[in-house]
């Protein structure tokens, strides 16, 4: 075994055995992967290994196509058969939203080039004569859907990857991994040392053991899983071809041909966990005791579909182990507070991802970030607040219990909360407010008529859509205070503050204390890795407001710079809240709190001041995210209340009030804002946003080079507005949400980033990228709920387009 390595996979699953391959395909040779026991052990040698390429998120999506397409090719490659059996897949809807999902991913998939497309009773019929169709309202075809084998796939991965000069030690378990001074890591095993300045923590059932080695904790939670098989069925039998999969998620089960007979399996309500103390180092090549009571309903389901199961013996049982994370995603990325781990762990479809993550790991190692915006599977999204037991356990239970539910666009779920919650969060909750979770935080999404009323999700306008409408109104009409305490908030401070802060962001920092500066910040492809807010509060101190759900995702990028000495950098979301006031009354609500003018002459946009409001010492911006006249408060965490309390009592005199963050959103819209994770992202470079303004290429900052090689280039796509037509949307009482295909002529040419309405321009509205030849003025169809909706591109924002109310 050798003594050094560019990386060390720990985890011989399906999983490791990607990344050691798309590693090596890449070109880094030389790298080793340490199993502890046999290859697939774990949870891989017992998956049902279903794959199919259409997932809600479309970057998941192309990564799940890709790794459908891969293993044809990796057989070729390696004369290791995968067992791929592609007869198709059939989506069932049985409700009007599993239809609406359906044709929403169906016009993706036209969109990406994917296939899968509806198709007649008659034609389901012949594909899978086994199944009763009644009741059903919609039905999909995916022509190369189907299964693999687990054990296949996972060593074609290996004789790949040693093909290209990577190494595999098996029955080598990892008793330590030891963190270097510079940076690079010692892993130890009984079979020797390894030095190695990246570990990659593929582990699967043992990923929280592994984590622990180095000190890290990981949101998981291993669940038990059952699927069975079915005697040869002589229907099955009597066929000279193979039956399509049949994924039925409304009736909560799945099923698929195995050899002459069926396998179903269930995500059932009446989970069990396991191994909540850790995972046993004993367990391999293990099962539970068969427990099929627990899924009797699900298979009850699954027979009044396939009534032929019904008559049918069953073979085997699989009752095994499956790791799950707290909302259902992969755990990946190099963890944010230490150098060179990398953590790729909680994967459930693993068989349908397994490439696609793979190939993201890869070309973070060897390029530094992904191709495509992956920050839905980012263990920067959970901090340390996600590590709580109780918070994990309810969260996977829902996941798991809710498996094939669907997942509405802004969907909150319950499970869990409230975890973490300011200090106003009892008054806002008694003012009726529905919160929703934003990176742990509970947060005002609307404030209802009555306290505890519960979100509605779906994929039409929902019960909060007036109530959102009417405190979109009080806004323009008059005034609202809006809870933005969940930004991520900084404080730099010392002699180098300054140079700093200009070789972090790519805009130039404010010179004059007291103004702020908005800027980008450049991810190292040259798109766009987030936006901030720059005040300059004195001469060597500022502040830096930006996404709080972003807050651990950038840390990679401040701490890729060093700090000058004397010179800090700390965080203080926690200890610091805020509101924004807003609205044209705004200046008149405010005013009489406080002793400093708040006069247009006295106060310009983008000024900042440290003022006292209501007795509450207060960082005041002279800025607002609704594209209104309005001013940021924030104040420390202890102060909230009072400050909340004198807000409120002041807009009651000219019937002002609270304002929650979907009304933000929808205001936001009406003046064409941008919106990290949305609009902005790594995928979209400054010039396709138009950010390129804010880039000072005359300065050095993080990733410049990456940036200077793209910014002369011609646009790819650029972010437009549009306006969808009235007679549509009121047709299908459904907005734009995010993620639906553009298409003009029939060609696909763009895609949705956010919609929403704006109720005071009155207009069904929508951010997205268009390909840069679609003119403004110009008609194009959204494909809101998979349907086409006549949409024009705006030349100019709805509301307030000159800028002339935010600059009152």
């Amino acid at each position: 075994m050798k003594t050094h390595a560019q990386a060390v996979v720990i985890g011989g699953g399906v999983i490791g055995c990607a990344i050691l391959y798309h590693l090596a395909k890449l070109g880094w040779h030389d790298v080793v992967l340490l199993e502890r026991d046999e290859l697939t052990s774990g949870s891989t040698w017992h998956a049902a290994a279903n794959t199919h390429g259409l997932h809600d998120s479309a970057n998941i999506s192309r990564l799940q196509h890709y790794t459908m397409t891969l293993y044809n090719e990796l057989e070729a490659e390696t004369g290791q058969s995968c067992g791929v059996f592609q007869p198709g897949s059939l989506y069932l809807a049985q409700t009007e939203d599993r239809a609406h999902q359906l044709r929403l991913q169906a016009a993706k998939a036209r969109l990406y080039g994917m296939n899968f497309h509806d198709i007649s009773r008659d034609e389901a019929e012949r594909l899978h004569p086994l199944v009763d169709f009644d009741g059903i309202r919609s039905i999909m075809f995916e022509p190369d859907g189907g299964n693999v084998d687990p054990s296949g796939v996972t060593n074609a991965y290996a004789v790949g990857a040693r093909a290209r000069g990577a190494e595999i030690h098996r029955f080598t378990p990892v008793t330590a991994t030891q963190a270097q001074p510079d940076g690079s890591w010692i892993v130890e095993t009984p079979r020797g040392e390894i030095r190695t300045p990246w570990v990659i923590n593929s582990a699967g059932l043992w990923a929280r053991e592994v984590a622990k080695l180095a000190g890290i904790e990981l949101p998981l939670q291993p669940t038990e899983h059952q699927y069975f098989v079915t005697e040869a069925m002589p229907a099955i039998a009597a066929l000279d071809r193979r039956l399509p999969s049949v994924a039925d998620r409304d009736g909560e089960y799945y099923l698929r041909q195995e050899g002459k007979g069926l396998l179903i399996g269930a995500y059932e309500r009446d989970m069990r966990f396991w191994a909540e103390g850790g995972t046993p180092l004993d367990f391999a090549h293990d099962l539970f005791p068969d427990d099929l009571d627990r899924i009797e309903d699900n298979m009850m389901r699954a027979i009044t579909r396939v009534p032929a199961v019904a008559e049918a013996g069953i073979k085997r049982v699989i009752n095994g182990p499956m790791i799950w994370s707290p909302d259902a995603n992969v755990i990946l990325g190099p963890v944010p507070e230490l150098r060179g781990y990398f953590a790729c762990c909680g994967i459930i479809p693993g068989f349908s991802q397994s490439a696609g993550i793979g190939l993201m790991v890869a070309e973070w190692l060897v390029h530094g970030e992904m191709s495509h915006d992956m920050f839905a599977w980012d263990i920067a999204r959970f901090g340390a607040w996600a590590n709580d037991r109780d918070f994990v356990k309810a969260r996977v239970r829902d996941q798991y219990a809710h498996r094939f539910a669907i997942h509405f666009p802004g969907e909150e779920r319950d499970a869990g909360r409230p975890l973490r919650t300011r200090p106003v969060y009892e008054t806002q909750r008694a003012m009726g407010a529905v919160f929703g979770l934003n990176y742990g935080w509970e947060h005002p999404l609307w404030f209802a008529d009555r306290p505890g009323t519960e979100d509605g999700a779906g994929f039409t306008r929902q019960k909060w859509w007036g109530p959102v409408g009417a405190e979109c109104r009080m806004v323009r009409e008059r005034a609202g205070i809006i809870d933005i305490s969940n930004f991520a908030k900084y404080r730099v401070a010392g002699p180098g503050a300054e140079d700093w802060l200009n070789a972090v962001f790519a805009n130039r920092m404010p010179t004059a204390v007291g103004r702020s500066c908005l800027t980008p910040l450049i991810g190292v492809r040259g798109g766009i890795a987030g936006d901030a807010t720059v005040t300059r509060l004195a001469a060597d101190e500022f502040r830096v407001i930006s996404s709080g759900l972003a807050e651990r995702y950038h840390r990679r990028f401040f701490d890729a710079v060093p700090l000058p000495e004397g010179t800090v950098f700390e965080s203080l979301t926690e200890a610091v809240c805020g509101f924004n006031v807003a609205g044209p009354q705004a200046r008149e609500m405010l005013q009489p709190l406080t002793e400093a003018s708040l006069a247009t002459e006295d106060f310009p946009f983008m000024a900042s001041r440290q003022i006292g409001v209501a007795g509450v010492d207060c960082l005041a911006l002279r800025v607002s995210f609704t594209g209104d006249l309005g001013w940021e408060l924030h104040c420390a965490a202890a102060d909230q209340a009072r400050l909340y309390d004198a807000l409120l009592n002041a807009g009651r005199k000219m019937h002002a009030g609270p304002v929650g963050s979907r009304a933000l959103m929808s205001l936001r819209l009406e003046k064409g804002y941008g919106s990290w994770g949305r609009e902005y992202g790594p995928e979209y470079w400054p010039q396709e946003a138009g950010l390129d303004r804010l880039c000072r290429m005359e300065k050095d900052f993080l990733n410049r080079g990456a940036l200077e090689a793209v910014i002369g280039r011609a646009p790819r796509e650029r972010l437009v507005l549009m306006a969808l037509d009235e007679a549509d949307v009121t047709a299908s009482n459904a907005d734009a949400t995010g993620g639906e295909p553009i298409f003009q002529g029939g060609r696909g040419v763009g895609r949705v980033t956010s919609g929403g309405y704006g109720h005071w321009v009155g207009q069904s509205l929508a951010l997205g990228y268009v390909a840069p030849d679609v003119a403004a003025g110009t008609e194009v169809e959204v494909m809101v709920l998979g349907q086409p909706h006549r949409a024009r591109i705006l030349p100019a924002p709805p509301f307030d387009p000159e800028g002339l109310r935010l600059r009152a």
